[in-house]
C-alpha cells in the first residue's frame, strides 16, 4: 500500500509539474570585448568624441522577453578618439581629473535597469539608476534588442552627477568656453 501511495503522489507530481507555467529565465553576459559605448561631448566652440570600455554587463530575459539589465563602465578607460599626441592625452587626462569624473576616486560608473516595458518589434523602454561620480539618478531611454544585440543611444546631464567644470549651470561668464551639460552615450552590446 505504501509504494502504490508513493508512486501515485509521484505521478501526481509529475502531472502538475508539467501543467504549471514554465519560466525560463536567462541572463546574458555581455561581451565586453565586442560592445561598445562611446561618447561626444559639446562645448561653445565645437565637440569631442570617444570611447569608455565596459568592465562587465548582462541583460535578463524571461520567456525571451528583456525584463532587466546590469552594467559597469571602466571610467579609467575613457579616450579621446578625435585628437592626437599631446592634445589627446591631455583631454583625457583632464577628463579623468576632479574636474570632470574623478576616476581615482570613481573608477567605475553603474546603469542597473529598474523597469523595463516591451514595445513593438523588439523596442524596449527601460528606466534605470546611473551612477557616476557616486551620484545615482533615473535615466529613461529606449533599447532595440535583436537575436545577439542590443542598441541604444543616451542623453545625460552631467550637472545632476557634479561634473562641474566649464558648466552653465554652475559657473556664469563662461562665454565661448562654456562646455555643455548634456552628453551622448551610444550603446552597442554584443552578447
Amino acid at each position: 500500500m505504501k509504494k502504490i501511495t508513493a508512486t501515485l503522489t509521484l505521478a501526481a507530481t509529475l502531472v502538475l509539474q508539467s501543467f504549471a507555467p514554465q519560466n525560463n529565465s536567462d541572463v546574458k553576459e555581455v561581451s565586453i570585448t565586442k560592445s561598445s559605448v562611446t561618447w561626444k561631448g559639446y562645448k561653445v566652440t565645437g565637440s569631442h568624441t570617444g570611447t569608455i570600455a565596459l568592465k562587465s554587463g548582462s541583460l535578463s530575459f524571461e520567456d525571451s522577453k528583456l525584463v532587466g539589465g546590469t552594467f559597469v563602465m571602466d571610467m579609467n578607460s575613457i579616450a579621446c578618439t578625435d585628437l592626437e599626441g599631446v592634445y589627446k592625452e591631455k583631454l583625457e587626462g583632464h577628463l579623468k581629473s576632479d574636474d570632470f569624473f574623478g576616476v581615482k576616486n570613481n573608477p567605475t560608473a553603474r546603469l542597473v535597469f529598474t523597469h523595463v516595458t516591451a514595445g513593438d518589434k523588439g523596442v524596449y523602454t527601460v528606466k534605470g539608476d546611473l551612477t557616476i561620480k557616486g551620484k545615482t539618478n533615473n535615466v529613461l531611454f529606449d533599447l532595440t534588442v535583436n537575436e545577439h544585440n542590443a542598441t541604444t543611444a543616451l542623453k545625460i546631464n552631467r550637472a545632476k552627477y557634479d561634473v562641474k567644470y566649464g558648466s552653465t549651470s554652475f559657473f556664469e561668464g563662461l562665454k565661448d568656453k562654456a562646455i555643455y551639460d548634456e552628453f551622448d552615450l551610444q550603446v552597442n552590446l554584443e552578447f
